[in-house]
């Protein structure tokens, strides 16, 4: 089992701290075109072949707890909705009935015994078998097998629940590789969902996700805030196949957020006294520690918007009631992100506005946003190079040299 490797961090971490410039044989990053963050045609480029053909977060078992519930998920470009079957499997179904393509569901969420579309009537079953058909005298011999709803793929990764469009996509173990293994700890199995909330920014989904992407950042924008607890000087970036990434930054002092609260008790050392946060491809970043899991997803409206979805799970706070459940990213109930994520999202919609000026240029990387680089490399990648215009490709100048579990800076670090 591949376990978060606490000597090998520790190791790395000082490496960090030490070094005078950018490790012996790491590439120089091409700058970033800016037209990949306004051009219009390159957002349906992602939509099609990034968002349509990766593992994407969409649900809780929280929210679909028992058999009958269902959950419409419209975020992603398509009409979804996620059903809990009798025999307790989760399916993904694509919620335009077979009739005339009408929705099947139309409430965000309920319970049913089976699905029937409020336009004609046609019903399913939450398997998506067409069962029956109102005044089906007046069709020459419909063949109810070839009428199902459309089936997504659907796996569950504790009680995430994920959804891939592309039916010819690795499992998502398989896609997330050792991040599968390296969560155990966290305990996905119990956490409960305490809070899932949606903001609309203006800025492209990119720009938003980058910033959850660097800690160069951290000592300026949110030096009132989370800088206390990144200790960016000694920040370790690891990259790994399918254009996934992870940062562990130590805590110069401890972070008493939630110290009140119930722990994970099986999450490790890294996990306590560091800042430990996972970028997944292609919109989800999942920060994790002892005492809650707050994943954060961008979603692209176009080129110039985005929405921004934030998660909060927690181990059991009390089934009496008496106790909110914690709430990492938001303040008055919902109404508004929390300070941290206001300035993340003041930068970014400042960013897009300069994006568009006729004289905006390329973007220089430098070694610590090297994730930002590998994940636009990966991205490229999906969609096929050849499908973009030349002044707006990302070379792949990071190779497997320094892609997980290949680590060339063990070899310049103190033992």
């Amino acid at each position: 089992m591949s376990k978060i490797d606490a000597g090998v961090l520790h190791q790395l971490m000082a490496y960090e701290a030490k070094r005078t410039a950018v490790p012996v044989g790491f590439p120089e990053f091409p700058p970033i075109n800016p037209q990949r963050y306004t051009s219009e045609s390159f957002a349906e480029l992602e939509r099609q072949h990034v968002f349509g053909r990766s593992w994407l977060l969409a649900g809780h078992l929280d929210e679909i707890p028992e058999p009958g519930c269902f959950q419409r998920w419209d975020h992603a470009g398509k009409p979804v909705v996620l059903v809990h079957t009798e025999e307790g499997e989760i399916r993904a179904l694509l919620n335009r009935c077979s009739h005339r393509g009408a929705p099947v569901v139309q409430p965000a969420n309920g319970r049913r015994r089976i699905l029937t579309c409020s336009y004609h009537g046609w019903t399913y079953s939450p398997h998506g078998d067409l069962i029956a058909v109102s005044s089906e005298r007046d069709f020459h011999a419909l063949n109810k097998a070839c009428l199902s709803l459309k089936t997504f793929r659907c796996e569950l990764l504790g009680k995430l629940i994920f959804v891939n469009f592309d039916q010819e996509a690795s499992p998502l173990k398989e896609s997330l590789g050792v991040f599968s293994e390296q969560w155990a700890e966290f305990d996905l199995d119990h956490c409960r969902l305490s809070r899932r909330d949606r903001y609309r920014v203006n800025c492209n989904w990119k720009i938003a996700m980058e910033a959850n992407m660097e800690t160069y950042h951290v000592p300026t924008v949110h030096r009132g805030t989370v800088a206390s607890v990144i200790d960016s000087k000694r920040n370790v970036n690891t990259f790994y196949p399918g254009g996934h990434g992870r940062m562990v930054a130590p805590m110069p002092q401890p972070d008493t957020w939630q110290s009140s609260r119930q722990e994970i008790a099986s999450v490790g050392e890294i996990g306590r006294t560091c800042t430990l946060s996972y970028n997944v491809f292609p919109n989800l970043v999942v920060p994790v520690n002892q005492y809650v899991i707050p994943p954060i997803q961008f979603w692209p409206l176009g080129s110039h918007q985005c929405i921004i979805e934030t998660w909060t799970m927690a181990p059991d706070w009390g089934s009496d009631g008496t106790q909110a459940g914690p709430d990492m990213w938001t303040e008055d109930n919902g109404d508004r992100p929390n300070q941290i994520l206001r300035e993340d999202i003041e930068m970014s919609e400042a960013i897009q506005l300069a994006m568009h000026a006729a004289d905006s240029q390329n973007a220089p990387l430098s070694y610590q946003e090297a994730r930002i680089y590998f994940w636009h490399q990966s991205i490229d990648a999906l969609m096929g190079s050849e499908r973009i215009p030349a002044p707006m490709r990302v070379p792949p100048v990071i190779d497997k040299t320094w892609i997980y579990p290949n680590e060339p800076r063990l070899s310049l670090a103190p033992r």
